[in-house]
């Protein structure tokens, strides 16, 4: 590594790449506030932005992905008409690209949108169209960025098949790939087998949400049935490796009091189980949300988070959002809180970034493209120095 410092102005003006945001979890609240109004919604919690912002971060923060999930009746409700997705989507892409990332994967359900109306098709194509505004306007605004959708079906729901249908139609108008995403426990990704299977019939990329609230039986349904080409999350796979023997879990209760354990501990003393070393050898990608796992109670804070041990055993590890208004966080954010708390540094940052463009779901010579003459030039610019770090 060089030993560059990851402060808050260098995280943001670095260039990062992002897979895993959620179009209904990163609205700016006065957004949220006018829309409600424009559309006759009475239920928000609060009349001024900063209140309502500060209500959708307490309320993810209560430590159950239940209640975090139910923070998405407020965005829903105000994302149901083409006008209203395609602001939303618009100021999506400039809001990223203003926090520094040049390439993005906003992911979101149609099937969540059509209540006033609208088809299918027609949430697709006024989402498509938002990006492609928030896009141009980045531009402009001398922040370029490229935005593809993830169309998502809920675990939950029965409509899986016809939303990878969606996926596989519009793949070459914007949409780069599927998900799946919802409570896990009790509604294996087994369940929509049907859809993964049509996609890999279809040469179409997918990636499911597998790891967070529920484990490894999670994990492994996700990779080894389902096929999937990236974990949403990932984060339990520590459950397949030992530290002295014992469990991670186990091994971390006992550490928890240093803030550094996950730094220093030695990694010969560190042993992955088969599906662990699976994932690892085949390069799955990690798609993990630090913030967000504090949330949801998958990780007991951001020093001891699993993403640093990951990082450490060359994992495939990527660094994301999640849901960037109930987590009240960018991905400048997330790079300096593990700066802070994790000693992270620029190199690393530059590391789960190449990670990220190498796993995205759009063509091998776009992806390297990006990396050879956007990426690592960037980091370039900051004082990273790629022959010293190697």
């Amino acid at each position: 590594m060089t030993g560059v410092g990851l402060t808050g102005e260098v995280a943001r003006r670095a260039p990062k790449a992002l897979l895993h945001d959620h179009l209904d979890g990163g609205l700016r609240p006065a957004t949220i506030i006018e829309l409600a109004a424009a559309n006759g919604y009475d239920s928000l919690p609060a009349g001024d932005a900063e209140t309502l912002g500060q209500w959708f971060r307490d309320s993810a923060d209560s430590g159950s992905l239940p209640r975090y999930l139910e923070t998405f009746d407020h965005t829903l409700a105000v994302m149901q008409t083409r006008d209203e997705l395609f602001r939303v989507a618009s100021e999506c892409a400039q809001d990223l690209a203003a926090d520094g990332v040049v390439y993005a994967e906003s992911r979101y359900a149609p099937e969540q949108h059509l209540r006033a109306g609208l088809t299918l098709e027609g949430v697709v194509e006024a989402v498509n169209a938002g990006f492609r505004d928030g896009e141009a306007r980045a531009a402009e605004a001398g922040h370029p960025i490229r935005v593809t959708a993830l169309l998502t079906a809920m675990r939950h729901a029965a409509k899986s098949t016809e939303i990878a249908q969606l996926a596989v139609r519009y793949r070459d108008e914007g949409v780069s790939g599927f998900d799946i995403a919802g409570a896990e426990a009790g509604h294996p990704p087994t369940r929509h087998l049907d859809a993964f299977e049509y996609l890999r019939r279809e040469n179409a990329h997918f990636t499911i949400h597998a790891g967070e609230a529920f484990g490894l039986p999670s994990i492994w349904e996700a990779i080894q049935w389902c096929g999937a080409d990236r974990l949403g999350h990932g984060v339990r796979i520590v459950d397949d490796i030992t530290i002295d023997g014992a469990p991670f879990a186990d091994w971390l209760e006992g550490a928890k009091s240093n803030p550094a354990a996950l730094v220093e501990v030695e990694l010969d003393r560190v042993r992955l189980g088969r599906l662990a070393a699976y994932v690892r050898d085949t390069r799955i990608p990690l798609e993990m949300c630090p913030s967000s796992n504090l949330q949801t109670s998958a990780a007991l804070s951001i020093s001891l988070h699993p993403i640093t041990l990951l990082k450490r055993l060359r994992f495939r590890v990527t660094l994301n959002t999640d849901n960037r208004l109930m987590s009240g966080t960018s991905m400048s954010r997330e790079a300096a809180l593990l700066a802070e708390a994790a000693g992270w540094d620029l190199a690393d940052l530059r590391w789960v970034t190449i990670n990220a463009m190498k796993s995205a779901f759009i063509p091998f010579d776009e992806r390297l493209a990006l990396i050879n003459d956007v990426i690592k030039p960037g980091y370039a610019a900051l004082g990273h120095d790629e022959a010293a770090a190697h």
